[in-house]
């Protein structure tokens, strides 16, 4: 087995963004004070909460509009009495994420790749999380457990692509990042480092040069997938760190997840996947939602979203159509709606 460094279980952001993550919403009160919203809806939001926690950057709160309690960006992150309902074929691992823990902090459910539970950590709570129940406390990554996970990926030379995910593991400092990077690269047969992170739309500022330093540091092909949904989500501090990104040499993909008056309209997934290529991101996924318990009204019906789809490749060169597909647990890889 190789040996390893050690990789320490998780810290707080980097100093630059430490004042901002101070800054986050971190009761529905708040958010609601500030967007003017009227407060009678803050007891079921409170409610809501008790099962997923609440969490918002002021950041990406700041591009909400104020006063509209049905602004898109607003509905990913305020929690709804609809959460507390139980609805049939909800559950709490609807990808199966949990028969696929093959190694402590890792995920082995596809040929060819492997992924790290590196943090329980986001810089917000989206409602429509399909881990929000999921174990973090035993399945992620701790110091007791690295060296047991990164020698299983040594152990398996079909394993060629390690993916960072989470939480976030941007949420990790430089120095921790760092570590795991170069500890995944001491591993002859990978060759692409895969990071999948909301960080660069929800707190743009966690994108600086000591970070791209660190991704760019070692010998890995890294490659850097964003989660954004509407285009409201990309401004101009998300545009400039895309910059940093691009001119870093990065490659960047988008993924969506389809969302009940989100972005369910053609016209909003057009201007998404259009703003997305202008600011050199390519829009990879559109993702049917996976069926986490408390998310039911967040769920677009298929043959709704296959409609959607096909206006899309209609309206859009084919470049900037992103693939529909839904997660299957137990499926080799994901499934083309």
């Amino acid at each position: 087995m190789l040996e390893h460094q050690s990789i320490h279980p998780i810290e707080p952001a980097v100093p630059s963004c430490q004042q901002k993550m101070a800054a986050t919403f971190t009761s529905p009160e708040q958010l609601l004070a500030f967007l003017d919203l009227d407060p009678t809806l803050v007891p079921a939001a409170d409610k809501a909460s008790t099962l997923f926690a609440f969490k918002v950057t002021r950041s990406y709160a700041s591009r909400m509009k104020k006063g509209d309690p049905d602004d898109p960006l607003l509905r990913q992150v305020l929690p709804l009495a609809e959460e507390l309902e139980a609805t049939p074929g909800y559950g709490t691992d609807p990808v199966g994420d949990i028969e696929a823990l093959t190694a402590p902090g890792i995920l082995h459910k596809y040929h060819g790749r492997a992924l790290l539970i590196t943090t329980a950590a986001c810089a917000i709570h989206c409602r429509y999380c399909f881990r929000r129940a999921f174990p973090y406390s035993e399945a992620r990554l701790s110091r007791q457990q690295e060296s047991l996970a990164l020698d299983y990926i040594a152990r398996d030379e079909t394993i060629h692509e390690v993916i960072l995910s989470g939480g976030d593991p941007l949420m990790l400092n430089d120095r921790r990042l760092k570590e795991l990077i170069r500890a995944v690269a001491d591993i002859s047969h990978i060759k692409r480092l895969r990071i999948h992170s909301r960080l660069p739309i929800v707190l743009p500022s966690r994108i600086t040069p000591e970070l791209i330093r660190c991704l760019t540091a070692s010998r890995l092909n890294v490659v850097l997938v964003l989660h954004a949904n509407h285009p409201h989500e990309i401004d101009r501090d998300v545009e400039s760190a895309v910059v940093m990104l691009k001119q870093a040499g990065l490659p960047l993909f988008n993924q969506s997840v389809l969302l009940r008056e989100v972005n369910d309209r053609a016209d909003t997934l057009i201007e998404l996947s259009e703003t997305l290529f202008e600011n050199g991101i390519v829009p990879y996924y559109l993702h049917l939602l996976d069926k986490a318990a408390g998310t039911a009204h967040f769920d677009v019906p298929p043959e709704q979203a296959v409609s959607l789809h096909d206006k899309l490749r209609q309206r859009l060169p084919g470049y900037l159509v992103p693939r529909l597909v839904r997660e299957q647990a137990g499926a080799p890889y994901k499934l083309p709606v």
